[in-house]
């Protein structure tokens, strides 16, 4: 009991980037049912917070999350459903995401970290997807993420095997985007979110989409950016060698 009281998802904002840190110490931040019901009301509110621009998530210490906290499941819960639940919202937040990742990413941690737009990880991390360890079957949504991701032969290789992966391997399959020296992950996704918090929201949020797969909405944002004026900024701001000054933002999107 003290242990799941111990369990939280902490989040603080600076500088247009709001930093969500799964925090469960005696379990190497295994999430609880509390913590899988917290994360999309959480993210709502993130979502909704004009003064974010970008969203990372990490783990407290020397972990990303080691799955889901089995003994914190009541006999009504549905393990399944509420770790879907948070990996959907946390999939459909409408801002860049980014998973800063060290030492153990594993089960419901990959679920979190492949629902991120973005995987950042320190030398030393291990990635594991362990359904066939516990002869669970893997939801249907998840697996078709993994697959999107990493492929169709890398998702059957990690589903079929239930086996953990270096960070090395993890960058070539896929998985990872940028594998950082020990030491120097914090610094890197802070340079890195910056980075992204000084580009523009309208391509970012366009982007977003048609990359996930909305076919519906060339359209939509090709008016968005005919009356936003972040075009027109940016080129004149390359013209004139400084930082561009974009209006647009997600709460105007409409």
């Amino acid at each position: 009991m003290d242990a799941a009281r111990d369990a939280a998802l902490l989040h603080t904002v600076s500088d247009g980037v709001a930093t969500v840190v799964i925090s469960h110490p005696a379990k190497r931040n295994a999430m609880t049912a509390a913590m899988w019901r917290t994360l999309p009301e959480l993210l709502a509110g993130l979502a909704a917070d004009p003064a974010v621009r970008v969203l990372v998530l990490t783990g407290a210490g020397p972990t990303f999350c080691a799955g889901a906290d089995i003994s914190s499941i009541g006999g009504d819960d549905d393990p399944q459903a509420l770790a879907v639940a948070a990996e959907e919202a946390l999939a459909a937040f409408p801002k860049p995401t980014l998973a800063a990742v060290r030492g153990f990413c594993v089960g419901g941690g990959s679920q979190l970290a492949a629902a991120c737009d973005l995987r950042f990880a320190e030398e030393g991390a291990s990635f594991g997807v362990t359904p066939a360890k516990l002869g669970i079957v893997y939801p249907a949504s998840s697996t078709r993420r993994l697959a999107a991701l990493v492929g169709p032969a890398w998702a059957k290789y990690l589903l079929f095997s239930a086996e953990l992966v270096g960070a090395e391997q993890a960058l070539r399959a896929g998985f990872l985007n940028e594998l950082v020296p020990a030491g120097q992950l914090s610094k890197r996704v802070a340079d890195f979110a910056r980075t992204l918090v000084g580009r523009s929201q309208l391509t970012q949020a366009a982007a977003k989409e048609f990359a996930d797969g909305r076919r519906d909405r060339d359209a939509y944002w090709t008016a968005r950016a005919a009356g936003s004026g972040d075009t027109e900024e940016g080129v004149a701001a390359f013209l004139e060698r400084r930082e561009p000054r974009f209006t647009w933002t997600w709460t105007t999107a409409g």
